[in-house]
């Protein structure tokens, strides 16, 4: 299904490298491969739309695109003059290239677990290079478990997952070392009853707390009225006596740059993952909320001081792309 929302605000633009008159949005379109509800494909989405709504872009979208007809989608909006193409292409990596080589005057950003290649010039990619702030609310979970025992349920083990999971692991065990870890992954981006299926599994194997790299998870969590962090979106509205804190995304910085560049003309192969660090906007964690007065204040503490390290570059979490294990 094809959504389309256009916005005719004026915007000094020029295109890459064709050209757009000076008070035309840039048309940009999305290809995903799940729902726009899904959490990380929803952090695109928000960003995008924030951009549509300064009239910055014209922006359409297709969700629950399948891998097989997702070069078909990409060619589509080529051929409809789309001057960005943005989605995540990590089970379709080469013929979403083999595209942006057909197409030399579109730029494409797109999620992916690879580097950029200069044999293919208008293709850059991005990452969830969110390990700043998933650090931080292991601090968190690490003072939070009594049993010290936590579960993780993830989608697949690839890298933008591992370093998360990885990273959490890293400021759990600074808090308590003692901890012990369950680590599932599902093999799906979007499988609610799956991932809550296997959250009550690490649940009856000791787990007080949940990573919730997958929707699914806290509501397991809830259910058995264990803690859950969240990944990506803060979801604690919807779960106040049950996350804790959650690790955010922010696209915004990865998609502004690419717009900008796209404007200037000067867009070309590059790795946008940098833009989701913490010091440069892309990433945080999400207010305490409920639990604010529930986390120790020793721990709030750390958090504040780690926090600040990490934006004056003082202090650097480790980028840990090597799939984790259960100890």
């Amino acid at each position: 299904m094809i959504k389309a929302a256009g916005a005719s605000a004026a915007v000094a633009a020029v295109g890459l490298p064709g050209r757009l008159f000076a008070a035309d949005p840039i048309k940009v379109a999305a290809i995903y491969t799940v729902p726009v509800e899904q959490q990380w494909v929803s952090r695109i989405h928000k960003a995008a739309n924030a951009a549509k709504d300064r009239g910055d872009i014209e922006y359409v979208y297709s969700e629950n695109t399948a891998n097989n007809d997702y070069e078909r989608v990409m060619r589509e909006y080529c051929e409809a003059g789309h001057k960005l193409i943005i989605g995540e292409v990590f089970g379709v990596e080469d013929a979403a290239r083999a595209v942006a080589k057909d197409y030399p005057d579109v730029a494409f950003l797109m999620g992916s677990s690879f580097k950029p290649d200069a044999a293919v010039p208008n293709f850059s990619v991005f990452d969830n290079y969110i390990q700043d702030a998933s650090y931080l609310s292991g601090l968190v979970a690490g003072a939070m478990t009594k049993s010290k025992n936590i579960g993780m349920v993830g989608g697949y083990p690839i890298p933008e997952v591992n370093r998360l999971m990885n990273a959490f692991m890293a400021g759990v065990k600074e808090v308590a070392p003692d901890t012990k870890f369950q680590v599932a992954f599902i093999g799906s981006w979007f499988d609610p009853p799956k991932a809550k299926e296997t959250a009550f599994a690490q649940i009856d194997g000791g787990a007080d707390l949940l990573y919730a790299e997958r929707f699914g998870v806290s509501d397991a969590a809830k259910e058995k009225k264990v803690l859950a962090i969240g990944n990506v979106i803060d979801t604690q509205a919807d779960y106040p006596e049950t996350v804790v804190a959650s690790a955010l995304w922010h696209f915004e910085p990865t998609l502004d740059k690419a717009i900008a560049e796209v404007k200037a003309g000067t867009f070309k192969a590059d790795d946008y993952g940098v833009y989701s660090f913490m010091k440069n906007g892309g990433s945080s964690l999400a207010p305490l909320g409920t639990f604010e007065g529930k986390v120790p204040d020793e721990i709030k503490a750390k958090v504040a001081e780690k926090e600040k390290a990490i934006k004056d570059g003082s202090f650097t979490v480790e980028i840990n792309d090597a799939e984790p294990k259960s100890s």
